[in-house]
């Protein structure tokens, strides 16, 4: 796998090249391909990230994507969805299949690059001198320990509960993406019978005190949701 090559699927050509100039603007080495046949004609395998179009001819983004996970050599490859489709439902279609971020059209091409940058770093196969820093989450000095489930702000460590620390977690690994309320009770509180909206109002009110400056960027898109967003 390199780890800078990343394959477009889009069956709008000018959308590709478009993709393609800027992320290689950013360094990422890109092909495109303007049908999931066509992608499928590809060794899959060799990127490190693919974006893919949900609504594209016979073959749709969500079924290749179900195709390439059940795949051995292919299955860790990750995916963002890129789609005109944003229902409630088609997110979590995506994420069920294994996406790693879905993202609304029409969307700006600076998120793109920051989405596939984030994925990016999330997917990285760690060398053993690099193990603990592929461990962590970070914005700044807004910094997530996964495997010691610690959060710490400038170094000092923050007491977080248990659903706090998770739903942090969740918007910081996809920075600028909205999670409704539904979302995030079913990825944070999916083990929960019933849960009221109020309850993730009140850990978001106290988790936005407790990480100080950095509870601005826990931001509230009325109707919507939730998001982490990137000064």
């Amino acid at each position: 796998m390199d780890e800078n090559r990343i394959l477009v699927v889009d069956d709008e050509e000018d959308l590709c090249e478009i993709l393609k100039f800027n992320l290689e603007n950013e360094g990422f080495t890109v092909d495109t391909a303007n049908s999931a046949e066509e992608a499928l004609t590809l060794d899959l395998s060799v990127y490190s990230l693919l974006l893919l179009d949900v609504m594209m001819g016979e073959i749709s983004g969500f079924k290749l994507a179900n195709m390439i996970k059940k795949e051995p050599l292919t299955a860790a490859v990750p995916i963002i969805f890129l789609t005109a489709r944003d229902t409630e439902n088609d997110m979590l279609t995506g994420f069920n299949i294994g996406a790693d971020d879905y993202i609304s059209k029409p969307f700006s091409i600076k998120e793109v690059i920051a989405r596939a940058k984030a994925v990016k770093r999330r997917n990285q196969v760690p060398s053993t001198e690099s193990k603990k820093k592929e461990e962590l989450v970070r914005y700044e000095t807004l910094i997530i320990n996964l495997s010691q489930k610690k959060t710490t702000v400038d170094g000092v460590e923050v007491a977080l509960t248990k659903k706090e620390y998770e739903i942090l977690k969740l918007l910081l690994s996809q920075p600028g993406h909205v999670f409704s309320r539904d979302e995030i009770l079913s990825l944070v509180w999916s083990d929960e019978v019933f849960v009221l909206d109020r309850t993730i109002d009140v850990n978001i009110t106290r988790l936005r005190k407790k990480i100080g400056a950095y509870g601005r960027n826990i931001v509230t898109r009325l109707g919507f949701g939730y998001c982490f967003e990137i000064d």
